[in-house]
C-alpha cells in the first residue's frame, strides 16, 4: 500500500487480510511516457469524470493506464497496447509489472504515477482513447516546429 503523507511517500507490505479482500478487475493500457503523459494532462485539465489509476515502469519509459476488464478484446489504438487480466484482476497494494516491448514482453518494475488511493477507479477506455489521440497530435505538431 502507498500512504501518501504531506512532505513523503512510504511504502510498507501489505497485510495478508489487506491483499487478500483488495483484488480490483481490470485491464492494462500501455503508452510511451510522453504520450501517457500528455493524456493525463488531458484528462485532469479537461475535467475527466475519472482519470484512474496510472503506473510508470522503472524507467519511465511507458506508462500504464487501468481499464475496465474487457478493454484489451477491442483496443486497437497503434502506437499503445492493452494487457488483459485474464480475470485475475489486480492486487492492490502490489504494484503489477509492465511488459518491455524492448526485452521481448518481459516485465519491469513499476510504481504509481496516479496511486489508487487519489485516483479512484479505472478510466473510461473511450475517454482515455480520445485523450491519446489529441496528445499524439499535440506531440506530432510539437515535433514539426523544431
Amino acid at each position: 500500500m502507498l500512504e501518501i503523507g504531506s512532505q513523503s511517500t512510504a511504502r510498507h507490505a501489505p497485510t495478508p487480510d489487506a491483499s487478500a479482500s483488495h483484488v480490483e478487475p481490470c485491464d492494462l493500457v500501455t503508452v510511451p511516457a510522453r504520450q501517457g503523459l500528455e493524456a493525463v494532462d488531458i484528462l485532469r485539465r479537461g475535467g475527466a469524470p475519472v482519470v484512474g489509476p496510472v503506473l510508470h515502469d522503472g524507467a519511465c519509459d511507458t506508462l500504464g493506464f487501468l481499464v475496465p476488464p474487457g478493454t484489451a478484446e477491442g483496443w486497437d489504438m497503434p502506437g499503445s497496447a492493452c494487457t488483459q487480466t485474464s480475470g485475475r484482476g489486480l492486487r492492490i497494494p502490489e504494484l503489477p509489472e509492465l511488459p518491455d516491448p524492448a526485452a521481448g514482453g518481459a516485465p519491469r518494475p513499476a510504481g504509481w504515477l496516479l496511486p489508487p488511493e487519489g485516483a479512484g477507479q479505472v478510466t473510461d477506455p473511450e475517454v482515455l482513447r480520445e485523450a491519446l489521440g489529441q496528445a499524439a497530435r499535440l506531440i506530432e505538431a510539437a515535433d514539426g516546429c523544431r
